[in-house]
């Protein structure tokens, strides 16, 4: 129980430092993971003076939980809700499931991406990685939209692109690509409200050697400067520009 204990501390302490940040969603999720693996430890606790302190944790954080989910579904129906995420040059630690991970879940059935630079093998094996985070986070997603621009240089985007058409239809999830060369904004629209704009798009991660930590484990990899804006609406617009 010694390890599971460790990860609930672990885990609330990062839900107080996302809310001090005022990153509300993020620490909500965070809390409630939290809590969950604090009631297992409860239940198999014998010391009742430990019990005792481990019910009163348990009610503070599942109290601030509460506080923070109230907050949150006021500046939803207010459309109010604005996080902002600053990641740092040469950072680490900003792989797709630490920025989007809190905001996926069952409710989720479409996405809708919009990034004028989905052209290049790792810009597509990017897009594939954050494909594969939604097809394990969503279990009932359906549809995935992508709409980025057409290079006439990267003769092999359309067969690569095709190559993850293929493997999201092997997981029942159908992929719609619409090809546009007025792109501005880079964003992604979630069917159950979040939309989550990236100045640099998906493609914030600089470039490493090959056989490098970070090759697979995005957490590992240092990236580019950019920041990261979170808004929620109660109407999500489906991909205008379908060219």
């Amino acid at each position: 129980m010694e390890g599971i204990q460790t990860s609930a501390i672990r885990i609330i302490s990062r839900a107080i430092e996302h809310e001090q940040e005022k990153r509300l969603q993020p620490a909500l999720t965070c809390y409630e993971e939290g809590i969950d693996l604090l009631l297992v430890v409860l239940k198999s606790c014998t010391d009742q003076e430990k019990k005792k302190r481990f019910r009163e944790k348990l009610s503070e954080y599942i109290t601030r939980a509460e506080e923070i989910k109230d907050t949150i579904q006021k500046q939803k129906q207010e459309g109010k809700y604005h996080e902002q995420i600053h990641i740092q040059e040469y950072s680490t630690g900003n792989g797709y499931a630490h920025i989007f991970g809190p905001y996926l879940d069952d409710s989720v059935s479409e996405v809708f991406i919009e990034d004028a630079y989905i052209r290049n093998f790792h810009q597509i094996n990017n897009f594939l990685q954050f494909c594969e985070l939604l097809v394990c986070r969503c279990s009932k997603l359906r549809e995935i939209h992508l709409t980025t621009s057409s290079d006439p240089g990267q003769h092999q985007q359309a067969e690569n692109l095709q190559h993850v058409f293929s493997g999201l239809q092997k997981k029942n999830v159908s992929l719609k690509i619409y090809y546009s060369d007025s792109l501005h904004d880079r964003e992604i629209r979630l069917s159950n409200g979040w939309i989550i704009k990236i100045g640099r798009g998906l493609d914030y991660f600089k470039r490493i050697d090959k056989l490098s930590l970070g090759t697979h484990n995005l957490d590992l990899r240092p990236c580019h400067s950019t920041t990261v804006d979170i808004f929620h609406s109660t109407h999500v617009k489906a991909t205008s520009d379908k060219s």
